[in-house]
């Protein structure tokens, strides 16, 4: 269980993130912590149009500290169709080896995704079923940020189809994209590439694959353009504490 300090060192980012937050809002918050033992402070938790989302990673951090037996996450091949980018995929959770599961599903297609993340439909729609079915595994009436579809922009144009029917057909390094993103958004390169290592799960960023760094930078525009000071505070907590002096 959360310790209070851990809730009050919360509630204090939250205040900092969201200046005009409600009272009601910070009341909502201390339960929440309480329950689940999110953290503001470690991106757990997002404060978007006066509610409160949990994150993949709050979602995950939970799964581990409950000691989850396992995900398995498949294509629903009959509602799928890359051709026009739309995907649906079914997640199942095991929170423990005795469990029969609990099944979420999550759908995307560039109609509900940023523009950012744009040909990468399949992986938005695998992150929107785990979490939908980590909600159901333990519990977590918050709905997950990365649920929430975007509205369309009637002036924004789709980009073209490649000739095999997929969008963005060769599309950008992983690499350009990525700084592309740092410098849109003026994040620290260091505390960028110390978060991708965490988000890899590897000792450094060269022993993850391609499929992981594409996913963190999916996840990275994604909450970027979401709600930047909740990133902000997300890389802050990989930077270096500064000595206190002794008093």
């Amino acid at each position: 269980m959360p310790t209070k300090a851990t809730i009050r060192k919360s509630i204090r980012t939250a205040r900092k993130i969201w200046k005009s937050i409600s009272s009601e809002a910070i009341i909502r918050l201390r339960e929440i912590s309480a329950k689940h033992d999110f953290s503001v402070a470690a991106g757990d938790l997002i404060y978007l149009n006066n509610g409160w989302y949990v994150t993949h990673t709050g979602l995950i951090g939970l799964a581990r500290r409950k000691r989850c037996s396992g995900i398995h996450v498949e294509a629903v091949d009959s509602l799928c169709d890359s051709g026009a980018s739309r995907f649906v995929l079914k997640a199942t959770v095991f929170p423990s080896k005795g469990s029969s599961g609990f099944v979420g599903y999550g759908d995307a297609d560039p109609s509900n995704v940023s523009s950012l993340v744009r040909g990468a439909e399949m992986r938005v729609a695998e992150t929107r079923a785990v979490n939908r079915a980590l909600r159901k595994a333990y519990g977590i009436g918050l709905c997950s940020v990365e649920e929430i579809g975007t509205t369309p922009n009637p002036a924004e144009k789709l980009p073209p189809k490649s000739s095999n029917g997929n969008r963005n057909g060769s599309g950008p390094k992983v690499r350009d994209r990525l700084c592309q993103i740092i410098r849109q958004h003026k994040l620290d390169p260091e505390l960028v590439k110390a978060y991708a290592v965490d988000f890899c799960g590897t000792k450094t960023l060269r022993d993850a694959t391609r499929e992981q760094v594409e996913n963190f930078v999916q996840q990275l525009a994604d909450w970027a353009e979401k709600d930047r000071n909740a990133l902000i505070c997300q890389l802050n907590s990989y930077a270096h504490p500064k000595q206190e002096a002794v008093a």
